[in-house]
């Protein structure tokens, strides 16, 4: 099943700097409100990693933070504050690489990436003391904030939870789910035909990374302060499988 041929996209500006324990759900209503806009069934609201974090409250101060004697070492290798690092590593399963200034890991989550998605930026004025971890678990994120939505307007919704990563053999970042809720994050097409009639075999289609890339366009990377987009009209198919599901078991992944 393919996706709809044509949709819209609104990216929510107005969204105030969110704070700890702060009602997100709430926060994208009011913001849905100036627009004049009422969720429908079958909309999609892509919601930033950072600001769903803010709400949560993963925030770690680093004058809390003993350093390790291996977040040490790696502290000296790549030029990092030793506190840094070690919420890094306490963040991570793996180091996959090290260089200059970059950690690449592999999340507890199982996404590999940099520094284990800990941040400074947009974090507030206070950043050289304090960071910003990924959510605890995304997708649970995504399931309450779709639930509570959804109970509002008394309509079927999807959420993703979506940030920035980079890529292996390729330049730039570009946005993926985290978390999501609502939607299929796999759409598997195997088994239907092409337009030539020959059956598809190995098409799986990560969609929900799909959905967040798109949005991510919208929310720009830097003092945009569009941290909320709504999709309508993709005429998703009504599986639900969690964001989860688009991380490689180890035993496919071919370059462990």
């Amino acid at each position: 099943m393919a996706v709809a041929s044509r949709a819209q996209l609104l990216a929510l500006g107005g969204i105030p700097v969110v704070q700890p324990g702060d009602d997100l759900s709430a926060i994208i209503a009011d913001a849905l409100e100036r627009e004049g806009v009422r969720l429908q069934a079958g909309d999609v609201l892509v919601v930033a990693q950072k600001i769903v974090s803010k709400a949560e409250d993963r925030f770690v101060a680093l004058a809390t933070v003993t350093p390790s004697a291996r977040a040490t070492e790696i502290a000296r290798e790549t030029g990092k504050d030793p506190r840094l690092v070690e919420v890094i590593l306490s963040e991570s399963k793996r180091v996959v690489r090290t260089r200059r200034d970059l950690i690449i890991v592999e999340h507890r989550l199982g996404i590999v990436l940099a520094n284990a998605g800990v941040d400074q930026s947009n974090v507030g004025s206070d950043a050289a003391h304090r960071v910003l971890l990924l959510p605890r678990d995304p997708d649970a994120s995504a399931r309450a904030l779709r639930d509570t939505l959804a109970t509002r307007y008394g309509c079927d919704i999807a959420v993703v939870v979506n940030d920035s990563v980079g890529r292996a053999w390729r330049r730039g970042t570009v946005g993926i789910a985290l978390g999501a809720a609502g939607l299929p994050s796999l759409l598997d097409l195997r088994g239907q035909p092409d337009m030539f009639g020959r059956q598809l075999r190995s098409s799986i289609v990560g969609l929900a990374d799909e959905i967040a890339a798109t949005a991510s366009l919208m929310m720009g990377q830097a003092a945009e302060g569009r941290p909320v987009v709504l999709i309508r009209g993709l005429g998703l198919p009504p599986e639900d499988a969690p964001a989860q599901s688009l991380i490689r078991p180890e035993q496919e992944d071919l370059f462990r």
